[in-house]
């Protein structure tokens, strides 16, 4: 048994895990941190995916249009972890959750150009986080080249 208490301002906050795994095979600081937290974050990614990314708006009685926005809303966190996993890796955003990169780097206003060989984006000269958008840029488009 592997037990956890914190005492928070709101008052106490124990917490307890009880496996039948033995002491030999897995080491109780691990067991808590690795599966016990690890469950917590699984959780955290799926209600930001539930809150930022619309997986949870299912409501119509049709299954192929609720199948539609289910795999929409799977594209998006896909794209969204990568952009955190790899465009702001190495950056102090490299934690952020979904609805602060859909803020930040996703829903801004831009007008778009395309021409055959580029698709250019003009941004406002207010736009407060434009350095951290070429940097994503940059990482992304160095792990991701374009022709290969």
């Amino acid at each position: 048994m592997v037990g956890k208490a914190e005492y928070l301002a709101k008052g106490p906050n124990p917490r307890f895990v009880v496996t039948s795994l033995s002491r030999q095979r897995i080491r109780d600081r691990r067991l808590y941190e690795r599966l016990y937290c690890g469950r917590g974050e699984m959780e955290n990614r799926i209600k930001e995916q539930q809150l930022w990314l619309f997986a949870d708006r299912t409501s119509t009685a049709k299954l192929r249009a609720n199948q539609l926005r289910l795999t929409f809303s799977s594209l998006a966190y896909v794209l969204v972890m990568t952009v955190r996993r790899v465009g702001l890796a190495g950056t102090g955003w490299a934690r952020a959750q979904a609805g602060t990169i859909r803020t930040l780097l996703l829903k801004l206003g831009a007008q778009v150009r395309v021409s055959v060989r580029r698709v250019w984006f003009s941004f406002s000269s207010g736009y407060p986080s434009m350095e951290l958008f070429r940097t994503v840029q940059a990482n992304l488009q160095a792990a991701y080249p374009l022709g290969q």
